[in-house]
């Protein structure tokens, strides 16, 4: 087919040298050719058609794919002509009897607008046919919100693609000067506010927001607007995240839940984070997680001289070692390796394949690197498996942060960051009293030692391991039901990247002993994220996607909260980071405590491993019973002992 192809094109491009030469001598001599001269290019006809194919055959112009011809292939068409031309005139003024000049300059004139022509009409024709096709395929219309740079570049990529998402069909902008004016013959048909209405009138499919410089809050404000249609909602993302200044339709994205919080961007205090973590040894544990991974690369960019990652899971592990080696100026070291020549700049990576629970590995492991700072993320964080394994709760969460912390405090690390949760507070299940068990000990190492120990709390992470919002996602994409636990459940919410700045950011603030606690904005009602999801698929709640409520899960709350009532909150520097004042923690009863969770640990009984957390952990609550007795009882006069001396 291909070389029938070329044969063709071949065969009609000696058709148009022939019948250059014909019109170009009848043009020079008005229709009286003296018949000499028709004589000579007679003579030498089959010479100067194989010389001019030959030259177009060199230039590759039948490799071309003229469908997709451009001015380039246009370029190539008037060189190959030319050259082919020139060729012909050396040849011909070698004869005793040539052509007259004039020949010579109109003939590739007529041949580049006849083989040039006719490749150009064959894309014009293709396209036509394209065109026509798609018309009469394609259903859907879009609306574009934003009549700026971005948004033209979005509607004339839409109209030039051959395999458009959809046809733009109007255009909203705030702007009132741009009201009733058209881009691409699409027009700006209305404001924000009259975005359902003008989707209703156009009949409208789908809308893309095509603002990248608007701010989260405007973001926001749009979505909630557009979710009172039906249509499926897209976005291009915000300048700081596109790659390029140009927009592609590969640019368009989904509007993801993290839009619908609105949240701004965390604005960091870049010398004081910058001052314990450029050119130090930073460790992280859980490295390989969710958090930790972004941790990771959020203190990469304060170019740290080691970076240490351990997780006990390698494949995680794995793809941030390969990742970070991509994105940074990364040297990949062994874990046993002494690095004695640092260069400025450059991030010595060790990546440590290790269980936080193996005391002994983590000692050779804090002798050996001797860190300046620890983030310890490392923890099991699924509650309903963790109701149902509190053994592993406890000696992975509890156990592990103690034999972490410990090691920090033989050897000399300047700052411990634990990284908490809201489930600690008051907690109601085995994951959450062991992470305030994590607290109560890094509380009561801190006032042994010249380490300084803190813990940030937060609530929910979007898109981390076990969020409910990759789970809904899958439902949706499996056509439902959208299981929901409760429909008055609630819970805070925060992205990764901002979760990971600020932990980032209240280690630099801590002086020793605080519980940091991130501002998490308004609490988000599981079943309206359930719904705005079915939502922004373009898809109908109850209708096209049904939601089943199964019921509150074992140590499941309707609500989480950030902070104790008796730990009380003052306010930092930052906006978003609050602290609340250390508890006063007895060391002694907090590890007989401990021994007592060693000694039921053994036996592997459920009930008896939460009873012994429960006297640990005066807040916490079994089946919203707390449980009573005397070590529960002193233990807690020593938790609110400080409350009562404000």
């Amino acid at each position: 087919m291909k070389r029938f192809k070329v044969i063709a094109f071949m065969l009609c491009d000696a058709w148009f040298i022939h019948l250059a030469y014909f019109l170009a001598f009848h043009l020079r001599f008005e229709w009286k050719t003296d018949p000499t001269y028709i004589d000579v290019y007679l003579t030498n006809i089959l010479i100067i058609m194989m010389i001019k194919l030959t030259v177009l055959y060199l230039f590759k112009i039948y490799q071309s794919l003229w469908e997709y011809a451009s001015i380039e292939e246009l370029l190539q068409v008037v060189v190959s002509v030319l050259v082919g031309n020139i060729v012909v005139l050396a040849y011909m003024l070698s004869q005793p009897q040539h052509m007259p000049r004039s020949i010579s300059i109109l003939v590739p004139i007529i041949e580049i607008m006849l083989i040039g022509g006719v490749r150009f009409t064959y894309r014009i024709m293709r396209r036509i046919n394209q065109r026509s096709a798609l018309s009469r395929d394609k259903t859907r219309k879009i609306m574009v919100i934003g009549a700026g740079d971005a948004g033209a570049m979005l509607i004339k990529e839409l109209k030039n693609n051959y395999n458009p998402i959809g046809k733009p069909v109007a255009i909203i902008d705030d702007n009132i000067k741009k009201q009733g004016q058209v881009i691409n013959n699409v027009p700006v048909l209305g404001q924000r506010l009259d975005i359902a209405s003008v989707a209703y009138k156009k009949k409208i499919d789908e809308i893309i927001i095509a603002i990248p410089s608007a701010d989260n809050q405007d973001i926001k404000a749009i979505i909630e607007e557009c979710k009172r249609t039906k249509c499926k909602l897209s976005m291009l993302p915000t300048l700081y995240t596109l790659s390029d200044k140009e927009v592609k339709l590969s640019d368009v994205r989904d509007v993801q839940i993290e839009d619908l919080l609105g949240r701004e961007q965390v604005k960091l205090n870049m010398n004081g984070i910058s001052s314990y973590l450029k050119n130090k040894k930073v460790l992280v544990t859980g490295g390989g997680g969710s958090i930790g991974s972004e941790l990771c690369r959020q203190i990469a960019n304060f170019t740290p001289r080691e970076l240490i990652i351990l997780d006990i899971y390698e494949n995680n592990a794995y793809d941030l070692q390969h990742e970070l080696c991509r994105t940074y100026d990364v040297e990949m070291v062994s874990p046993d390796q002494t690095v004695k020549v640092y260069h400025q700049g450059k991030i010595y990576l060790k990546v440590i394949i290790a269980s936080v629970r193996d005391r002994q590995r983590l000692d050779k492991i804090f002798r050996a690197i001797k860190p300046d700072v620890v983030f310890h993320a490392a923890a099991h964080k699924h509650v309903p498996l963790m109701e149902d394994n509190p053994s592993e709760a406890i000696k992975n969460n509890v156990f592990g942060t103690l034999n972490v912390a410990q090691a920090a405090d033989t050897y000399k690390v300047n700052r411990f960051v634990l990284v908490s949760t809201d489930k600690a507070v008051n907690p109601t299940n085995v994951m959450g009293a062991t992470k305030r068990a994590c607290e109560l000990i890094i509380q009561a190492i801190n006032k042994r030692s010249k380490t300084e120990y803190v813990a940030v709390r937060f609530g929910n992470v979007l898109g981390s391991n076990g969020s409910v919002i990759p789970l809904f996602k899958r439902q949706i994409a499996e056509g439902g039901p959208l299981t929901v636990t409760h429909e008055d459940v609630i819970r805070y919410f925060m992205t990764i990247s901002e979760a990971a700045n600020l932990v980032i950011q209240a280690g630099a603030m801590a002086k020793g002993g605080e519980i940091f606690v991130l501002d998490m904005g308004e609490p988000v009602k599981i079943m309206d994220l359930a719904k705005d999801l079915i939502k922004l698929s373009g898809l109908k709640p109850y209708i096209d996607i049904p939601i089943e409520i199964t019921g509150l899960r074992p140590g499941e709350k309707l609500y989480e909260e950030l902070l104790m009532m008796e730990e009380g909150l003052s306010s930092t520097a930052h906006q978003k980071i609050f602290i609340g004042k250390p508890s006063h923690v007895d060391y002694d009863l907090l590890f007989k405590g401990l021994d007592g969770l060693l000694e039921v640990m053994s036996a592997d009984n459920r009930e008896r491993i939460r009873q012994a957390l429960a006297k640990m952990i005066p807040t916490y609550k079994i089946e919203n019973n707390v449980v009573n007795g005397e070590f529960m009882q002193r233990l807690a006069k020593s938790e609110v002992a400080a409350a009562s001396h404000r």
